[in-house]
């Protein structure tokens, strides 16, 4: 009997009716360095396994229709799915209010970011690694839901925690330009460099929109390889899922 894809389910208060969840690296079918649960079609594995992981993710959710899987390029631009499948431009978030239609995002060390509206209308999902998140996906997300911030829960997924995320000057003063506040998310260490704090960057900047109600964001993929992908841990790797959708 094959394993089933193993997941995260958020625990936050969502509206009746959506629904979400967030896989882990077990329960698939890829070969290392890719094992065993890849999401992703671009990162060299091969094509059958990804597929065959696909299937595995939609039978486990019971979903009418399969995720719509994005070309994510680090950038703000956000994708609305309407009633029927498009093909879609690149873009780093996706949105919709059509029952159904399954928003996902693909990470291993960025941060996946679910959003719902609190009446449960309108739903979506961003990819915040710190070139998006410094750009503004999660405001355009936000924004492209459609609903008064306040009125807007977000999850926060596992993404690489401080201890592991060392950058440079230039991603702190990235973050500066919005203001003083994310120094906060910034420590020094000895190599003259700067560990960083997605998380809590990714707070902030909800928080600033007006976003009050945020949950999650307590895992880090850098230092647990049993459950996460980690691009920085191991270079190559498989990529976990982020899904939000209406049933």
């Amino acid at each position: 009997m094959p394993r089933v894809a193993d997941l995260i389910e958020p625990q936050w208060p969502a509206p009746p009716g959506v629904r979400a969840a967030f896989t882990l690296r077990t329960g698939g079918v890829s070969a290392a360095p890719y094992d065993s649960f890849n999401c992703a079609a671009h990162v060299g594995d091969h094509a059958a396994a990804v597929t065959e992981n696909r299937r595995r993710l939609c039978e486990r959710l019971a979903l009418a229709q399969a995720p719509t899987w994005l070309e994510q390029v680090h950038g703000t631009r956000v994708a609305v799915l309407s009633g029927s499948p498009e093909p879609l431009a690149p873009a780093d978030a996706v949105v919709t209010r059509v029952a159904g239609r399954v928003c996902v995002v693909q990470v291993a060390d960025c941060l996946p970011v679910l959003l719902a509206s609190r009446d449960g209308a309108a739903v979506g999902a961003a990819h915040a690694g710190w070139r998006g998140l410094a750009a503004g996906v999660l405001e355009a997300a936000v924004r492209a839901l459609g609903a008064d911030p306040g009125e807007v829960l977000a999850w926060l997924g596992p993404a690489i925690g401080p201890g592991a995320f060392e950058v440079g000057s230039e991603v702190r003063e990235a973050f500066l330009q919005a203001g003083p506040a994310a120094a906060a998310a910034f420590t020094p260490n000895a190599r003259g460099r700067w560990q960083c704090d997605l998380t809590a960057l990714a707070r902030q900047r909800l928080e600033a929109l007006g976003v009050r109600q945020i949950y999650g964001g307590s895992w880090c993929t850098y230092a647990d390889p049993a459950r996460f992908f980690s691009y920085r841990r191991d270079g190559r790797s498989g990529r976990m899922a982020g899904l939000i959708w209406r049933s």
